[in-house]
C-alpha cells in the first residue's frame, strides 16, 4: 500500500489530478506555533487541540476527528508500506514533517521525501503552492528514499524543537542530508521565532503601511522562511497592537 502525506487540502485536488497512485493523508496541523510539547501523542494533541481554541477559536472535538485522527493514521501502517511525505523547505511544513517522522519511528517500511524540487532559488519559500499535475508529478519523480540515519535525524529534530532545545536543534542543522534541505537556515529561523517576525512586522508597519494585504505580502517576501500564513501573521500583529 502507498500513502502520501500531503501538507494541506490546498494540494489535495491538483495531486489528484497527476493520477499517482496511493491513498492520501492531509496533514492539517501547524505545528509551528503553540504548545508541541506531551509525554504522550494523546497528550500532545489534547494540548494541541487546547491550543487552537484558545487562540484561534477551533473546536477541539473537529480538532480530533480532522486533524489528530488522520495524523494518528500514520501510526501502525500496514507491513509493506510506501509513505512519501510531501513537505515543503520552511519551517512551517519543516516542523511538521519532523513530527510525521516522529510518528513513524519504528515502523519498517520505505518512506520518502517529496519537496517542491521544481522551484528556482529565489522562489523556493513558494513551496507547492500554484504548482499544476505536471509539475507535482515532477516533484515525485525527483523523491528522495530516506535511510535510517535520515528518519533518524527527523526524529531526534522533533525531539529537539518540541522540547525547546536550540542547543541541540543547532547541533542536528550541522548534519547534512539531501532530505533535510534548508536545515540551518530553518533551524536559525526557529531560534529567532520568538522575536524576529515580530521584528520585521513592526518594520513594515513602521513604514507607513497599513493595509494587512500588503503587510501579509512585505512580510513573506522578507521572512518567507517560516512560511507563516495569514493566521499567524494576524496573530502576531495582534499581539503588538
Amino acid at each position: 500500500m502507498i500513502y502520501h502525506v500531503l501538507p494541506g487540502d490546498s494540494l489535495v485536488d491538483e495531486f489528484r489530478k497527476t493520477k499517482i497512485s496511493g491513498d492520501v493523508i492531509v496533514c492539517r496541523e501547524c505545528m509551528v506555533v503553540g504548545d508541541v510539547s506531551g509525554d504522550t501523542v494523546n497528550e500532545l494533541f489534547d494540548r494541541r487541540a487546547n491550543f487552537l481554541l484558545v487562540a484561534y477559536g477551533t473546536d477541539e472535538i473537529e480538532y480530533h476527528e480532522k486533524v489528530a485522527d488522520e495524523l494518528l493514521r500514520l501510526i501502525d501502517l500496514p507491513t509493506g508500506t510506501e509513505v512519501h511525505l510531501w513537505f515543503e523547505y520552511e519551517l512551517f511544513c519543516q516542523a511538521n514533517y519532523w513530527f510525521c517522522l516522529y510518528l513513524l519511528a519504528g515502523a519498517e517500511f520505505e518512506v520518502y521525501r517529496v519537496e517542491p524540487s521544481v522551484r528556482l532559488p529565489h522562489e523556493i519559500w513558494n513551496g507547492f503552492g500554484g504548482l499544476d499535475a505536471k509539475a507535482l508529478k515532477s516533484c515525485y519523480r525527483d523523491r528522495k528514499r530516506l535511510s535510517a540515519d535520515d528518519r533518524k535525524l527527523g526524529i531526534d529534530l522533533w525531539i529537539a524543537y518540541s522540547a525547546g532545545d536550540y542547543n541541540r536543534l543547532r547541533e542536528l542543522s550541522k548534519i547534512e542530508s539531501p532530505c533535510f534541505p534548508q536545515l540551518s537556515e530553518v533551524v536559525e529561523a526557529e531560534i529567532e521565532k520568538s522575536v524576529r517576525p515580530a521584528e520585521i512586522l513592526r518594520e513594515i508597519r513602521g513604514s507607513g503601511v497599513k493595509d494587512f494585504a500588503e503587510i501579509f505580502v512585505q512580510f513573506t517576501e522578507r521572512a518567507g522562511v517560516y512560511g507563516f500564513g495569514d493566521t499567524q501573521v494576524a496573530a502576531i500583529l495582534d499581539q503588538l497592537s
